[in-house]
């Protein structure tokens, strides 16, 4: 059993230079990624090819043909059989031996190219093979421009081979072609299918987490990032990045106007994101931003953004809409991670800045401490994605409770703005605000013995924070869920 694997079209038209250096990688990651389905699997290949020979066995088959489907670099796969040459008769026996149950009552147009120098024309053959199918095997008809069924036969020199079926691969380059980038990652739509665009486009890819909302979110996005990963760049490791924000959103909301609390946000973060790609040979940034999705990716304030660090920032979803990106999404396998993803929402102005001054962001950020940011980028946790999964960190069932008890404290987690806008009112329960941002450091110095329910508008920040500290060991914490 033997695959005839090509490029995609790009490649194909690089110079010899280039173009032999993307066909090498792209063997080697085809030959890393089938050994892993079978050791028996020999790959071998020239300038403009690769082939695969395997044990016939359908099971590995389609195990293959699953795998080469989703990697980086190829155009085509191609079924084949290898025949030695002949004549054009015995080429022509052999097409309808291997067509003929299924041309009957469909269109067909054969397909031939040559390499080397035969004695007969690629239309010559083309009319012999075509007369015998359509004699024997009661096709519909001949249709060049769009049949049902292609016979395509390539002649090489003494040998020629048939190929039984097509199928389309992902295109664009060889993973580990380009430079390598920090993508950074939300586990939303946007960052899941920007991750993605750049593999196909044969970029390595670390993988960087701000946390903002505890462990329920990085579990979230430790899944969708190893999936990702595992199905489109497994053939190049790659780093999952993991750094605690909390501290650093706190120290936003303590010292920064609140119109300008998501662009100060996104900036902290590149300039995080700069430094640690710094250290990680990452040669740019990679961001889900696309125009005017939200207030911070207005073209003022990415740009605004964008002067936080010297690196190359690059937004591959910059010019789509939502529903062109989650349709990416559904056919990548990453929409049902993204739909179920917990959404951090603690830091949305009210009256959002869309058009900032670069000026006035950086007077608000020089009131911030900036020795926040810097322990936050040394407590980062490096992890390989081939491990994620191992070292994952399951978060405690937190119970919801609709009706609180007359003992339970209820712990108001928004942030004091919103409690002022809309103060929760409760007959019998005490009410403490803390928000979210303080609630890990002034959890400490609470009563053990008193139960409290944690609560937010969305019931999505406050399940975060209790699973983060139930995962710390404080079984007192659950969330207060009243019905709508």
């Amino acid at each position: 059993m033997k695959l005839l694997i090509r490029p995609a079209p790009e490649i194909a038209i690089k110079g010899k230079p280039v173009r032999r250096q993307q066909m090498r990688l792209l063997r080697q990651n085809i030959r890393k990624l089938l050994s892993q389905v079978d050791g028996a699997v020999q790959v071998q290949g020239s300038w403009d090819r690769v082939t695969v020979d395997m044990p016939d066995d359908e099971n590995l088959l389609a195990d293959c043909l699953e795998v080469l489907g989703r990697t980086p670099g190829i155009s085509t796969i191609q079924e084949i059989s290898e025949f030695p040459w002949v004549s054009l008769e015995s080429v022509a026996d052999q097409a309808v031996e291997v067509f003929g149950g299924r041309l009957t009552g469909q269109t067909f147009a054969v397909r031939v190219r040559r390499n080397g120098n035969q004695p007969f024309r690629s239309a010559e053959l083309e009319r012999m093979v075509g007369s015998a199918l359509m004699g024997q095997c009661e096709p519909s008809g001949v249709d060049l421009k769009n049949p049902d069924v292609e016979v395509r036969i390539e002649v090489q020199n003494d040998y020629y081979h048939i190929a039984h079926r097509k199928h389309r691969g992902v295109g664009g380059y060889p993973l580990g072609s380009v430079e390598t980038v920090m993508s950074l990652m939300s586990g939303g739509y946007d960052s899941s299918v920007a991750a993605y665009l750049m593999m196909r486009r044969g970029i390595r890819s670390h993988f960087l987490f701000f946390n903002l909302g505890g462990a329920a979110h990085e579990i979230g996005v430790r899944q969708v990032v190893h999936y990702i990963w595992e199905r489109y760049g497994a053939s190049h490791s790659a780093k999952f990045i993991s750094v605690p924000f909390e501290g650093v959103v706190g120290e936003i909301m303590r010292s920064v106007n609140h119109r300008h609390w998501g662009v100060v946000l996104k900036r902290q973060m590149l300039k995080a994101a700069a430094d640690i790609a710094g250290t990680n040979n990452a040669s740019a940034l990679v961001t889900g931003d696309a125009v005017a999705q939200v207030s911070s990716q207005t073209l003022s304030n990415l740009n605004v953004v964008d002067r936080a660090c010297d690196q190359v920032v690059l937004r591959p979803l910059v010019s789509m809409d939502k529903e062109a990106i989650i349709e990416i999404a559904r056919d990548i396998g990453t929409e049902p991670f993204a739909r179920t993803m917990p959404e951090y929402c603690g830091v949305i102005s009210r009256k959002p800045a869309t058009r900032a001054k670069l000026h006035r962001v950086e007077a608000d950020e020089a009131e911030m401490d900036p020795a926040v940011l810097a322990q936050a980028i040394e407590n980062r946790e490096d992890t390989p994605v081939d491990r994620l999964l191992e070292t994952i960190r399951t978060p405690e069932d937190v119970e919801l409770v609709r009706t609180p008890d007359v003992e339970d404290v209820i712990i108001d987690v928004r942030h004091p703005a919103e409690g002022e806008a809309a103060p929760l009112n409760l007959t019998s329960n005490p009410v403490m605000s803390i928000p979210f941002y303080e609630l890990n450091e002034r959890i400490q110095s609470l009563p053990e013995d008193q139960q409290y329910l944690l609560y937010c508008d969305r019931g999505t920040m406050s399940q975060m924070q209790a699973c983060n500290l139930k995962a710390e060991g404080h079984d007192n914490i659950k969330v207060y869920a009243p019905v709508a």
